[in-house]
């Protein structure tokens, strides 16, 4: 469910806004924007459950390993 709210910005913000992102897109950016700093919880979430994913865990240590093993055999 979408609530609506009335915020003020100055005019050099908003025009800006427009220019860049679009007049019916406004919404949506400033939403994606705050998302992550108001509904912490969620993310933290994500974090465990990808955490979880042993499989992938495996993977990703595999691939930073081998990113280590990159990086130490570059000439310098």
């Amino acid at each position: 469910m979408h609530k609506r709210m009335t915020i003020t910005l100055d005019e050099d913000v908003y025009d800006g806004l427009v220019r860049v992102v679009g007049r019916r897109k406004i919404s949506q950016f400033l939403e994606d924007l705050a998302r992550p700093h108001v509904l912490k919880d969620d993310l933290d979430a994500a974090y465990r459950e990808m955490a979880a994913d042993l499989d992938r865990e495996k993977k990703a240590d595999e691939w930073c390993e081998a990113l280590n093993r990159d990086i130490a055999d570059a000439p310098r």
